[in-house]
């Protein structure tokens, strides 16, 4: 009982104050470093041995003209839901589609299920403190959407554009996705933290990605657009090794280039209150691992 009420306790009343009134919050200590050191030696290892045919190398992008120019026709993106798939940084191959860079620092991300099939992945996932924090969000069914592993790679991780986690994750009604972002490495303004414009989840959203029709290309399209954001409405969240931000699925959030010498590794997963709540199947991501938590 000692240990529950603790789990619980993980995130104060004051936590939850904060996630509400701005859309996300930034928590210490999810992980002990020892955990995050294990999360990133089992990616280590999963990247040394990944094969990816040389038509599925794909770059990842948050602009809107080169997401349906690469991952809208890539069917290796489209299928990757209920797989473990790699996602790479711009200008690691040559126009042969082989490396010229180290492997270790070519991917820009690991998704979508790693939280289905890789047992360090899953066992934080589902964590007592994950429980504590389901609980406190006031989450009465959740599932797991999806699980992705973030490298921002030093001086060349990317640029992450304004965006609402809702525009890729749409729910009827809205606000019924929450996004988790551990860091397993100091997230810094140096290396990328995550900035946020505080309140903005409480404005909907004005874009979203859908499936095309069957049988039509490009097999993703866009409806609507991203609205331009003033630069002085974001405020950083940087986070300590071992810390979380809870995200609400439709606050506004961004990082920058990662111009230092430091990596920004994060594993990061979606949670979706499935109890009177519909999953759009119009949504990219069709074929779901869903993990529902005890």
């Amino acid at each position: 009982m000692k240990a529950l009420a603790e789990n619980m306790d993980f995130m104060t009343d004051r936590d939850m104050q904060t996630y509400v009134e701005d859309g996300y919050v930034v928590l210490d200590a999810l992980l002990s470093p020892r955990e995050c050191d294990e999360l990133r030696q089992r990616m280590s290892e999963i990247v040394e041995q990944m094969h990816v045919p040389e038509h599925c190398r794909t770059t990842f992008s948050t602009y809107h003209d080169e997401q349906l120019k690469t991952q809208g026709n890539a069917d290796y993106f489209i299928t990757s839901g209920d797989k473990i798939r790699f996602f790479f940084e711009k200008g690691v191959f040559d126009d042969k589609g082989e490396f010229i860079v180290p492997r270790q620092t070519s991917v820009n991300k690991v998704g979508h299920a790693l939280h289905a099939y890789e047992p360090l992945y899953k066992k934080v996932t589902h964590s007592p403190k994950m429980q504590g924090v389901a609980k406190k969000l006031g989450l009465r069914s959740p599932v797991i959407l999806q699980s992705m592993y973030i490298f921002k790679q030093p001086g060349i991780g990317g640029e992450v554009t304004p965006h609402q986690d809702a525009t890729f994750l749409y729910t009827e009604p809205l606000g019924r996705v929450v996004g988790v972002w551990i860091a397993l490495e100091d997230a810094t303004v140096e290396n990328g933290c995550l900035w946020f414009i505080p309140g903005s989840q409480k404005n909907g959203i004005t874009r979203r990605m859908v499936r095309s029709p069957k049988g039509t290309y490009p097999l993703t399209n866009f409806i609507g657009q991203e609205q331009t954001y003033e630069d002085n409405k974001f405020v950083p969240a940087p986070v300590k090794k071992g810390g979380v931000v809870l995200i609400h699925g439709e606050v506004v959030h961004r990082s920058h280039e990662n111009t230092s010498e430091s990596s920004r590794h994060v594993y990061t997963f979606h949670m979706m209150e499935s109890q009177d709540a519909k999953w759009s199947p119009e949504n990219w991501q069709v074929w779901l691992v869903f993990i529902r938590r005890n």
